[in-house]
């Protein structure tokens, strides 16, 4: 489950954070990097996947979507076995010769009615659940975009660009790796986290 969200995450929050720009120029040379990482005015980029699978936040969001989802599931099931069951039993009954046929349509009626609801609940739950993942969704690209914004402030980057994918990462396909900033937007994010977790806690 943690995996699949993790790549829902990755391909809705790439359309989200496709690049952040920074319109002011500098004088400063481009071609050097300082110790603190390349140099302002540089195109630099992230890889999105380590984010969403190092970023705290992140991880704690899932985690809680996920004890929902799984909550919903299994009263989904427990209800869908429920109905299955008592099926089984009216279809034994009714070849068994055990009702008239007005009791077998009136149960028939009610059983009808009971999958109707029961189909009904189960899209309710469904809808639900796709909400939530929305809403993480929604949680974990406003963070990341709210912390870019504020680290380009400072940072002054001509352009941030995430990328994310193993085998060909797209669309960063081939870079120099001083242009990496994963490791100082992953260092940022958690550190950023930690603050507001201790704030709402107090």
């Amino acid at each position: 489950m943690k995996k699949i969200l993790s790549i829902f995450c990755a391909a809705a929050i790439c359309a989200t954070l496709a690049s952040c720009n920074n319109a002011q120029k500098t004088t400063e040379t481009q071609n050097e990097e300082t110790a603190a990482g390349p140099a302002a005015g540089a195109i630099v980029y992230f890889n999105l996947d380590r984010v969403l699978d190092e970023y705290d936040m992140a991880n704690d969001l899932r985690s809680v979507v996920e004890t929902k989802v799984n909550s919903i599931q299994q009263e989904i099931n427990r209800r869908g076995n429920k109905l299955e069951k008592d099926v089984k039993d009216f279809q034994n009954k009714i070849d068994k010769g055990l009702l008239t046929r007005s009791v077998a349509e009136v149960q028939g009626q009610k059983l009808q009615e009971q999958q109707n609801n029961f189909q009904q609940y189960a899209s309710q739950k469904q809808q639900e659940m796709a909400e939530e993942q929305q809403v993480m969704l929604n949680q974990i690209a406003d963070a990341i975009k709210t912390f870019l914004d504020s680290y380009n402030a400072e940072k002054q980057y001509a352009m941030i660009l995430s990328t994310q994918g193993a085998v060909l990462p797209a669309p960063v396909a081939v870079a120099d790796e001083s242009l990496d900033i994963t490791d100082d937007i992953l260092a940022g994010l958690n550190e950023a986290y930690v603050k507001t977790k201790a704030k709402e806690s107090k």
